[in-house]
């Protein structure tokens, strides 16, 4: 009976141990396809037809670039700033989000591109704040302008955070700037928080984006080629892998913006997606304007983790970023669609 009972405890021991095992090497492997997943950012010819930022966004796991992902960025992004700036300039990137809210992977990626893009630029200084209370007066007052890193549904309203949203709408209206990457669009409408206002400022907000994030390429054409913000792309189309937001009347409108690049409706991969509305005909991409006093700047592109180390976008978030924070002039008249 000693020696079936030992026998026994023995085998239970046994399948623990291979249950133990088992368990750690799915979970590895969970980790190896939905955190490791590494593109491969092509930095390649802008002529249509050509792709760019080829390369799948991370799962969840992954917190951030890796070291090697880093020295991509490096490499690709741009060596000195568009134009010297008037003055030392500092960029305040928002990492927030709202309740709820989705938790974009390229988060952390951009908050690094941006970092490495001010050192090495020397254009400005980027400091990353998770801190809703960087929006109040006595804190904006440090900065140039405002970066809303895919900062979807922020905990401010009218309502809930009346001081902070209008420190925030003077910060801009007086003078300084505000830019917003991808899903920055969706901070102000969102949860248990809505900011009309300051969506009608940032020109733009989610309702869908059919051209998602797979193994398609999204054709983009420049609306403005001669525009100092599109120089990076010599005027000529591209497509790449990324996920596109719709952009849908009457928030978005070329009567309120100027659009700079926008997705090509000639491409018939582009055109073909499924669910499209009437109105995705005129899909933009990136755009400027003028809010009284301040500016803005928009780009749809940075789902991808790849876009943070394709070179002529960057080049084009950098003469973004110094559009806003006041040092590169551009003209922002907004111009009606021609039929």
């Amino acid at each position: 009976m000693r020696k079936i009972l030992k026998f026994s405890v023995i085998v239970m021991v046994i399948m623990s141990l291979a249950l133990i095992s088992y368990a750690a090497e799915t979970g590895d492997a969970g980790t190896r396809a939905g955190g490791n997943r590494r593109g491969t950012g092509m930095n390649m010819g802008m002529g249509r037809g050509t792709g760019m930022g080829l390369g799948g966004t991370r799962g969840q796991q992954q917190s951030g670039p890796t070291e090697e992902e880093i020295k991509k960025m490096e490499e690709a992004m741009p060596t000195k700033a568009v134009v010297e700036p008037a003055k030392p300039r500092k960029l305040l990137v928002i990492d927030i989000l709202g309740q709820g809210a989705f938790p974009h992977t390229s988060i952390p990626y951009w908050n690094k591109a941006l970092q490495i893009m001010g050192e090495k630029t020397g254009a400005f200084t980027a400091v990353v704040s998770s801190d809703i209370n960087m929006f109040s007066a006595e804190n904006l007052a440090q900065f140039d302008a405002v970066c809303l890193n895919n900062s979807v549904s922020l905990p401010l309203s009218p309502t809930n955070t009346p001081e902070l949203c209008k420190a925030l709408m003077d910060f801009v209206k007086g003078g300084k700037g505000i830019m917003a990457i991808h899903a920055g669009t969706d901070a102000f409408y969102t949860g248990a928080n809505v900011w009309p206002e300051a969506s009608e400022m940032l020109g733009g907000k989610f309702s869908g984006h059919p051209w998602t994030a797979g193994r398609n390429q999204w054709a983009v054409k420049i609306d403005e080629p001669d525009h100092p913000l599109m120089a990076p792309f010599q005027g000529k189309g591209f497509k790449l892998v990324d996920e596109i937001y719709r952009t849908e009347p009457p928030l978005y409108s070329r009567d309120k913006q100027l659009v700079l690049m926008s997705l090509d409706m000639s491409d018939e991969t582009t055109k073909g997606v499924r669910g499209q509305k009437p109105t995705d005909i005129d899909t933009g991409i990136s755009w400027i304007k003028n809010w009284e006093k301040g500016r803005v700047f928009y780009c749809s592109l940075g789902h991808e983790h790849a876009v943070t180390w394709t070179a002529p976008i960057l080049e084009h978030y950098l003469r973004g970023i110094q559009f806003a924070l006041g040092d590169l002039k551009a003209d922002a008249t907004p111009k009606p669609l021609k039929k």
